[in-house]
């Protein structure tokens, strides 16, 4: 089997992306054998060189023999101001962000790379550069619908049934044809990628799941009955359980898969086990997309302590998920 390329974005250059990149492909012995095509700016990566004292040994890409692509090349981009902006969100770091990434999908599904790690964005940034997208996934979920948000760690998997909207619109989703549709939309994607988990179980939304209706109905007028519809077609998926404790039954268990409500009820629980080691899956996509399970951190940008082991994670997931054909 030929090595498999995997696309790397320098996300926000105004945020730690650009620093784990480097120490990640930095760190000999580390990362999966690999070609890695970074997708970003010359002057970025040349600012945070010095800055780290790193020096990698990277090759500019030449589109022209992509059939015989070096260990580590720069795709590059022109950053679309004079002055790099460090620590804060921009309009020219969110224009510079967004074209990485967007150049990287279209060689995704041009078959160019087999997989794509996204470095951390800022969505304010994006909303100053007029990107209406809310994030990475949002805007994957524009091109192939079947997009879907999940975290994975050694100890834990999440799947989101809701992810980037405000609490509010997230409750209003929750309806019985709506989880039905997600859940077999789910099982849909592990049986076409082969993946070991086989086993989800849900969430329920209210306190204790409700007490059988007497802190809140969902469970029984919409939860539970799209979960015995899933089962039916012989998807093994069980719940709803009371959240305070569905997280310590997955925990541990690798073929097994917790599925969160909405955003924070999945986040909070797996940021608590997997913050530094953890990685953000789009399942869903003709290839393969993840990346660090943190932000752009601008607080501590530019000062040389961010730690790489989420996005060195999340190279080695990308390359375990999608190896090349």
């Amino acid at each position: 089997m030929s090595l498999p390329t995997i696309g790397i974005t320098l996300g926000d250059p105004g945020g730690i992306g650009p620093e784990v990149i480097l120490k990640a492909i930095s760190q000999k012995g580390t990362l999966p054998e690999a070609r890695i095509i970074l997708f970003g700016s010359k002057l970025v990566l040349e600012t945070e060189k010095r800055s780290l004292g790193l020096n990698p040994d990277i090759i500019p890409f030449d589109e022209t023999d992509s059939a015989d692509l070096p260990p580590l090349s720069l795709y590059d981009m022109p950053y679309p101001a004079r002055v790099l902006d460090k620590g804060a969100p921009s309009a020219a770091n969110g224009e510079a962000s967004f074209r990485f990434f967007e150049e990287a999908v279209k060689k995704a599904r041009d078959g160019l790379i087999h997989a794509l790690v996204t470095g951390p964005i800022s969505k304010h940034s994006w909303n100053l550069a007029g990107i209406t997208s809310a994030g990475h996934t949002e805007y994957l979920g524009r091109i192939f619908p079947a997009a879907i948000m999940s975290f994975w760690s050694e100890s834990l998997k999440v799947a989101l049934f809701t992810h980037h909207i405000p609490l509010k619109k997230a409750l209003a989703q929750i309806k019985k044809s709506n989880l039905l549709n997600f859940f077999l939309l789910l099982q849909q994607v592990f049986k076409k990628a082969k993946m070991h988990t086989h086993r989800f179980l849900v969430a329920g939304l209210n306190p204790h799941a409700g007490e059988s209706g007497l802190l809140g109905t969902e469970e029984i007028q919409e939860i539970a009955p799209a979960i015995a519809e899933a089962r039916k077609t012989g998807m093994s998926i069980h719940g709803p359980f009371p959240p305070d404790v569905l997280f310590r039954q997955v925990l541990g268990q690798p073929d097994t898969m917790a599925i969160a409500l909405f955003h924070d009820q999945g986040l909070i629980a797996f940021k608590i086990v997997a913050f530094d080691d953890g990685v953000n899956v789009t399942l869903g996509l003709p290839f393969i997309r993840t990346s660090p399970d943190h932000g752009t951190a601008f607080d501590i940008a530019g000062k040389g302590t961010a730690s790489p082991k989420s996005m060195i994670e999340a190279i080695r997931l990308a390359a375990r998920l999608q190896p090349a054909d």
